[in-house]
């Protein structure tokens, strides 16, 4: 399970949101302009995206067809596996903790969603990460805050979530 999890996880949650949050009012692909999982002053960027994602297809077509398969797989296909691996990872310690709640449809919301995670020190990996592995919960609370914003906010919010939660 785990195997099949890191190799195709990262590309199957983005194609067909497998493990995702269910949506009642329409198939939630990523790639799909008019998902549901956006809003329209989005779905202009999501057109961009899309083309850029078929333009490096199409590099990689044309890479293949004059440096072979092989290269295309050594060169992109294996770094991309090894980020995909990483990526499920975290994501998947970042979201399983013992302590972390599970909540039924008729218990959940955004503020219980955002708060069931938990931030991982790494070690020197939270820099090479963007220290989205020890800033997590922030990420949850903020999700459109910068990267580089997310450890001054992780400091704010420690305390007061400290003293919220119960432990």
């Amino acid at each position: 399970m785990l195997t099949v999890q890191f190799k195709l996880g990262w590309p199957l949650y983005l194609a067909f949101n497998v493990s995702g949050r269910p949506y009642s009012d329409g198939f939630a692909c990523h790639f799909h302009p008019n998902a549901p999982i956006y809003n329209d002053r989005e779905r202009l960027q999501i057109y961009i995206s899309d083309a850029g994602v078929l333009s490096v297809c199409y590099g990689l077509y044309r890479y293949a067809a004059s440096r072979g398969v092989a290269s295309v797989v050594c060169v992109y296909g294996v770094p991309l596996l090894i980020v995909n691996c990483f990526l499920v990872l975290i994501t998947y310690l970042q979201h399983t903790h013992p302590s972390l709640p599970h909540y039924d449809s008729s218990e959940w919301d955004w503020l219980r969603g955002a708060l069931a995670t938990v931030d991982r020190d790494y070690g020197i990996l939270n820099k090479v990460f963007h220290n989205i592995t020890d800033t997590h919960v922030a990420h949850h609370l903020f999700s459109t805050m910068p990267h580089y914003n997310a450890m001054e906010a992780t400091k704010a919010i420690k305390p007061i979530l400290w003293r919220v939660l119960p432990v």
